[in-house]
C-alpha cells in the first residue's frame, strides 16, 4: 500500500516523457477535460515537443477550444499561440469569485475539479483568487442535493451517536510497542489495520481493541479485504464484508476506516473502479456498523492521492474525480468522517507551492490544498487523516529510487513538520482526526516504512515532544 501510493505520486514527474513517431503536423483542438500530456500521448510526441510548436512554457495551461500544433518528427515547427482565452467555449457560463470561495469550492458546484477551473481560466496558482474576479465556469451549477442523494442500490442511513466534534491526534502502529512514547506525544488513538480474508470471525482481532483500550487508548481499526472476492458477488461480498464490520463494532471498536485507496487497482479489481461502486459498499458498512454500536466513529476509505490517471476510469481513477464520483453517489449519508491520506511531503504543511518535483503543481503535494479539495466536496463532514507522514532516512541509509523526492528530509523537518500539521489542523475547525504514519516500523528496504516512523532506531522519538508542544501539552 505505502510503496504503490508514493510511487503513483511520483509517477507524476514523468508526466513529460513519450516516445516520436513519423506524422505529419497537423492540428489538435483541446477538448474539455485535456491536459497537454493527454494529447501528447495521443499523438506519440513528448510534451516538450507540442509545447514549443506552440509556444508554450509551463506550467503549460491549455483551455478547452485552442488550437495547437502538433509537429512532425525530426523537427518541432514554430505555431501560432493558442486561440485567445475570450473565445468562451461552448457549454460554459461564468461565475463572479464571493467573498470566501477558492477554486476547489467553486469546481464543486460545477461538477468539475479545480485542475480544471484554472486550466479554464489560465490561473497559475490555484490558491490565489480576488474576490470579483469572473471565472468562465462549465455548464450551469448542480442543485445543492449532496445530502441527501441516494442511489437506488443504497438503504435509507441509521442514525449515528460517534463524536464528530474535537480535534484528537493518534498514531498507526504496527507493534504497538511504544504506548508510552505515544501518550508523550499526545496521542489518544492507535491505529491498527485488519486484513480480512472472508472466513475469519471478528473475535480474530478482538486483541488489538483490548490491547488499545488496556493502555487508555481509542482505536481505529482500517479493514481491508480481498479485492477479488468482489468481482464475483459484489452484493454478497459488500454485505458479508459490512457483517463483519458490526461484530467489530460490536466488540468495542471506536472508529473504522471502510477500506483503503479503493481508486486504484491494488486494492479494487480493475474494471469495477468507481465511486459508486464504492458507495453500495459504504452504506452497507455504515448501516450494519451503526445497527450494533452507533457511537462507532465511520470513517470513509482514504483514496490514493494521485494526479496519475488524469481522470476516472473502471481500471483506475484519481483522487479528485473519484470524491465527486462519491459525492454524486450519496457517500455524505453513509459516514461520519471523510478519510484521507497525505504522505508524500515534502515542503512544510502551511506550503501550497514550490515542491521541488516536476510535477510540483499537483494539489498532492501540498497538506493546505489537500485540505481544502476534500473537504469542497463533503463540507458539511469533518475530514480524519488516517494516514499522514514524513519520509526522512537520517540515521538509516540512503532512500529506494521510487522515494527519491524525499532524499533531503531531515528528522527536524519531520518533527517541525508534523507538529505544523497539528496546528493546521487544529486551527481549521474541521479536522475530527489526525493518524501519524506511522509510529514504529522497522522494515527498510524497497518500502521503507522505517523512514516515516516517529520511533527511530535505538528507541529515541525526535517528534514525539514537537508533538506534545503542538497539542498543547
Amino acid at each position: 500500500m505505502r510503496r504503490l501510493t508514493i510511487l503513483i505520486l511520483t509517477m507524476l514527474v514523468m508526466l513529460s516523457l513519450g516516445s516520436a513517431a513519423v506524422m505529419a503536423q497537423q492540428v489538435h483542438v483541446v477538448q474539455r477535460g485535456e491536459t497537454l500530456y493527454s494529447i501528447s500521448r495521443r499523438y506519440d510526441r513528448t510534451v516538450e515537443e507540442i509545447a514549443q510548436a506552440n509556444g508554450l512554457s509551463e506550467p503549460y495551461i491549455i483551455h478547452a477550444g485552442n488550437q495547437l500544433t502538433i509537429p512532425p518528427v525530426g523537427g518541432v515547427t514554430q505555431a501560432p499561440a493558442p486561440a485567445p482565452e475570450e473565445q468562451q467555449p461552448t457549454g460554459t457560463t461564468t461565475y463572479t469569485v464571493q467573498r470566501g470561495d477558492n477554486l476547489s469550492t467553486i469546481a464543486a458546484q460545477f461538477n468539475t475539479t479545480y485542475i480544471e477551473l484554472a486550466r479554464m481560466n489560465g490561473i497559475a496558482d490555484p490558491d490565489v483568487l480576488h474576490v470579483g474576479q469572473v471565472l468562465t465556469v462549465p455548464g450551469a451549477p448542480p442543485p445543492p442535493a449532496e445530502e441527501t442523494a441516494t442511489t437506488p442500490e443504497t438503504a435509507a442511513p441509521l442514525p449515528s451517536t460517534a463524536n464528530t466534534g474535537g480535534f484528537e491526534l493518534g498514531g498507526q502502529a504496527l507493534s504497538f510497542a511504544h504506548p508510552g512514547h505515544m501518550k508523550n506525544a499526545g496521542m489518544t488513538w492507535v491505529k491498527r489495520q485488519v486484513k480480512w480474508h472472508g472466513n475469519e470471525p471478528a473475535s480474530n482481532f478482538q486483541h488489538l481493541i483490548d490491547s488499545a483500550r488496556n493502555n487508555g487508548f481509542k482505536v481505529l481499526l482500517s479493514v481491508i479485504g480481498e479485492k477479488n472476492q468482489i468481482g464475483s458477488n459484489p452484493g454478497g461480498f459488500y454485505q458479508n464484508y459490512a457483517n463483519f464490520l458490526a461484530d467489530l463494532a460490536r466488540g468495542g471498536a471506536d472508529a473504522i476506516e471502510v477500506w483503503n485507496e479503493m481508486n486504484i487497482d491494488r486494492e479494487w479489481p480493475a474494471g469495477q473502479i468507481s465511486g459508486a461502486n464504492y458507495v453500495q459498499m459504504l452504506s452497507a458498512a455504515y448501516n450494519a456498523i451503526k445497527s450494533a454500536n452507533p457511537g462507532t466513529l465511520v470513517i470513509s476509505g482514504a483514496p490514493a492521492p494521485t494526479g496519475f490517471f488524469q481522470g476516472c476510469t473502471p481500471n483506475g481513477g484519481d483522487d479528485d474525480c473519484y470524491l465527486r464520483q462519491m459525492q454524486a453517489a450519496g457517500a455524505a449519508n453513509y459516514m461520519d468522517c471523510v478519510g484521507v491520506h497525505y504522505n508524500a511531503g515534502i515542503v512544510p504543511p502551511d506550503a501550497t507551492s514550490g515542491a521541488p518535483v516536476g510535477s510540483s503543481g499537483h494539489y498532492s503535494w501540498y497538506l493546505p490544498r489537500m485540505m481544502t479539495l476534500y473537504r469542497s466536496f463533503f463540507p458539511s463532514k469533518p475530514l480524519c487523516f488516517t494516514e499522514l507522514g514524513y519520509l526522512t532516512g537520517e540515521g538509516i541509509g540512503a532512500l529506494p529510487g521510487g522515494f527519491a523526492w524525499a532524499s533531503d528530509n531531515t528528522l527536524a523537518e519531520q518533527a517541525a513538520w508534523l507538529a505544523g500539521a497539528v496546528h493546521r489542523m487544529r486551527g481549521s475547525g474541521y479536522v475530527r482526526l489526525y493518524i501519524v504514519w506511522n509510529v514504529d516500523a522497522t522494515h527498510w528496504g524497497s518500502d521503507p516504512q522505517a523512514g516515516y516512523a516517529i520511533v527511530r532506531p535505538g528507541g529515541a522519538c525526535p517528534a514525539c515532544d514537537s508533538l506534545r508542544v503542538a497539542m498543547g501539552g
